[in-house]
């Protein structure tokens, strides 16, 4: 029976240190399934989160070879098995141990986007157009791939200043529902700091629902936020008049 070699982190916080494993292949397998493999016959405490495993919780991304995937998606015939395939933890998250990552920062930046707010006297009529618009946002299961490989967070750490790709599908979602009366502008630009992505497009790539977060999200909030405080005529009146 063909065999594959995994390198694994295991380790609790920052200290850790790859593992060699060697996991018989049949046919169909995942990484998630190597993993399970691990646990059962080698290591029973490696540390590994999971829950559908059909790529719809989000529950078990990792680093797998170094790129953000779901280990329930990633299928092992893609790897050259001459090779040994490397599983960590996502990089811009503390980890707990071995594979599960300290994922919190996430839903504390969420709790602070302003919910849905319908407009007054709003008519709850929608037309199949304004469903189309946002419901591609909608897909996301905040497997949070996108926010381990962006690199304002991944390379620079600015959690404090910067929400990362996630949650601009989340606002832009928001923000473009034909009933919502909200204006997030300020937020986006203070708060949450789009202005710090330069739109590498890094977080689309790795999206596994393949949401287009960068064309269809970012810049066009980015383009709102510039409309709003940095057009020069607006920005005229605004030192001549004073308003916002």
């Amino acid at each position: 029976m063909e065999q594959a070699k995994f390198k694994v982190h295991r380790g609790e916080g920052s200290q850790g240190q790859d593992v060699d494993y060697t996991v018989p292949i049949e046919e169909g397998m995942v990484v998630l399934d190597a993993m399970h493999y691990i646990q059962k016959t080698a290591s029973p405490d490696l540390a590994v989160r999971w829950n559908c495993k059909a790529a719809k919780c989000g529950s078990c991304s990792a680093e797998v070879n170094g790129k953000p995937r779901l280990m329930c998606k990633t299928r092992l015939d893609d790897f050259n098995l001459s090779e040994p395939i490397t599983v960590r933890p996502m990089k811009s998250f503390p980890v707990i141990k071995d594979l599960a990552c300290d994922v919190k920062w996430n839903y504390e930046v969420n709790k602070k986007i302003k919910p849905f707010t319908p407009k007054d006297d709003t008519d709850w009529i929608m037309y199949q157009r304004d469903v189309d618009r946002v419901q591609e946002f909608r897909k996301c299961i905040e497997c949070f791939a996108c926010q381990n490989v962006c690199h304002v967070l991944r390379d620079h750490n600015l959690k404090p200043k910067f929400a990362g790709p996630r949650f601009f599908v989340r606002v832009a979602g928001l923000e473009m529902h034909p009933l919502d009366g909200e204006n997030r502008l300020e937020e986006l630009r203070n708060d949450m700091g789009i202005g710090f992505c330069n739109i590498t497009k890094c977080c689309t790539e790795v999206c596994p629902e393949d949401i287009h977060i960068t064309d269809n999200a970012i810049i066009p909030m980015k383009e709102r936020v510039v409309d709003k405080y940095y057009d020069p005529l607006k920005m005229l009146l605004r030192s001549l008049f004073g308003k916002k």
